[in-house]
């Protein structure tokens, strides 16, 4: 059979540690609630910024893309091909 006070102290550390997790959750909270402006005026910045490093990465990617089928049109084309990750 358990000991009440062991089980009782058990409780309390728990509650105890519950408390301050609960604590500093709401400290998260406050300190977002206060950044959230903040990163809604820079995401259309990023946005921004994000659209332009695709667009690189797409002429990057087809310029590698033409100078990749300019080298293998000369050369023999391999029987299988691996998969290409993304």
């Amino acid at each position: 059979m358990k000991d009440i006070h062991e089980v009782l102290r058990r409780k309390q550390a728990k509650f105890a540690q519950l408390t301050k997790q609960i604590e500093l959750l709401q400290q998260a909270a406050e300190k977002l609630r206060e950044v959230a402006p903040l990163l809604a005026e820079s995401e259309e910045e990023d946005n921004t910024v994000l659209a332009e490093v695709e667009e690189q990465g797409t002429s990057m990617a087809a310029r590698a893309g033409s100078a990749a089928s300019g080298a293998s049109s000369s050369a023999a084309k391999p029987a299988a091909r691996a998969p290409r990750w993304p």
